[in-house]
């Protein structure tokens, strides 16, 4: 039988452990619990974010496709607001999380040289994140200006839509 030339009583090292205590094992599952929320909310802020920049790049793909599409067809077009092939409907996509503030008339149109004749500002925000990203589209080029609200979407000015280094 080999011997152990530390006391148990005197040496922790030598001390057989049967486990955590209930202190302890509480302790580490607070802990755990506390980080696993903190990740959870991050990625919901993460997610929310996400969300309205697909949109945002979405109705800008959109409003630029539409000006193409004038254009090479040499037609005008009609671009509705609303309904299923509208433009609210194709840039929110039914996630109901988005919010969609504008001042668009009901109908988009553009010339058959590709011109705009109507414009407005969009603002687009999700829950769970600050992130408001604006697009003013400014007749009669169509030019599309994207950027960062930075302003009441109750009461929307272009001159609120700033432009985003991240962008």
């Amino acid at each position: 039988m080999i011997r152990s030339h530390c006391r148990p009583r005197f040496c922790t090292i030598c001390r057989s452990s049967g486990g955590f205590s209930l202190a302890e094992a509480l302790v580490v599952l607070t802990l755990l619990g506390l980080m696993a929320a903190l990740v959870i909310d991050s990625g919901r802020r993460q997610l929310a974010a996400v969300k309205v920049e697909s949109a945002a790049r979405r109705l800008g793909t959109l409003l630029e496709d539409s000006r193409e599409r004038a254009e090479d067809r040499r037609q005008p077009l009609d671009l509705p607001l609303h309904g299923e092939e509208g433009l609210e409907a194709r840039v929110l996509e039914g996630d109901s999380s988005l919010r969609l503030h504008h001042s668009l008339p009901s109908q988009l149109r553009f010339t058959a040289n590709g011109l705009a004749i109507d414009g407005g500002t969009v603002v687009i925000g999700s829950a769970g994140t600050d992130l408001r990203r604006c697009l003013v589209m400014s007749p009669p080029l169509g030019i599309v200006r994207v950027g960062r609200y930075h302003g009441d979407p109750g009461a929307l000015a272009s001159d609120a839509c700033l432009p985003d280094a991240s962008l």
